[in-house]
């Protein structure tokens, strides 16, 4: 059992008069996510010059094919390199909301895809383990990773820095987690609409949407995004007996 947080504790009238200046305070915030949106938006599209040809489970397609049929397509970058004895544990967290707002996000007309560089057969025997069913596809054949700067060879360091994040920074790995919107028009052309990098991939993070409601918020060190808390969810401790089925992967 966790230890007893330490809190004031008031009357009603005084927690009333507390919450309606935090309440004011969350509408500002509401309401200026509501513009960033709307500028979001009105971003100018870049067109895609090349039709990146992936692996996927149903064999080589283009990126152009894996729209399923929708206008916009949501990607993933998962940071899943060649070799790796499983997926990244907080990309892993990031994609366990995929599944359940999938069908939602259907009907508005947008497709999901995680992209990983990894081969095909170490991304599905991870998925199969995981127990997910959103359409993963390796780019381990093409420049999608690098293009779109989510993984780096050792020529894309300078002085220990990647470009990342729409900026030179240090970044410890050779992969890196983000999100991509594209877009297909009438005529089959694709564009690019928008990427976030770094903190931004919080907007796939339902759950930390209600840990943030919580006393003990996230319990991470400082403001640093650490996710020391994550783990893949069949290696939590108290994850039930036979959750990994593929097996074979460490903690």
């Amino acid at each position: 059992m966790t230890a007893n947080i330490p809190h004031p504790v008031v009357t009603r009238d005084r927690w009333i008069a507390e919450r309606k200046t935090l309440l004011a305070q969350e509408k500002q915030l509401t309401q200026a996510r509501d513009r960033l949106a709307e500028a979001r938006r009105a971003l100018p599209w870049v067109r895609l010059e090349q039709d990146y040809v992936f692996d996927t489970a149903h064999g080589p397609r283009r990126l152009s094919e894996l729209f399923q049929g929708r206008r916009q397509l949501l990607v993933q970058h998962f940071m899943f390199g060649p070799g790796w004895e499983q997926g990244c544990k907080s990309c892993s967290f990031m994609a366990d909301h995929l599944d359940g707002m999938a069908a939602h996000l259907a009907h508005r007309d947008i497709a999901l895809l995680a992209v990983s560089r990894a081969p095909l057969a170490e991304l599905l025997a991870f998925k199969a383990r995981m127990g997910w069913r959103f359409d993963w596809a390796s780019s381990n054949g093409n420049d999608f990773n690098r293009d779109f700067h989510v993984s780096f060879a050792p020529e894309d360091r300078k002085d220990g820095e990647v470009y990342y994040n729409f900026h030179m920074t240090p970044f410890p790995k050779d992969e890196a987690p983000g999100i991509s919107i594209f877009y297909k028009d009438d005529a089959g052309d694709v564009f690019h609409t928008y990427s976030t990098f770094g903190r931004g991939v919080e907007v796939m993070m339902g759950t930390y949407n209600l840990v943030d409601l919580t006393p003990k918020g996230r319990d991470e060190a400082g403001l640093a995004y650490t996710m020391e808390w994550v783990r893949h969810h069949d290696r939590y401790e108290d994850a039930p007996a036979g959750a990994a089925c593929c097996g074979g992967a460490k903690a």
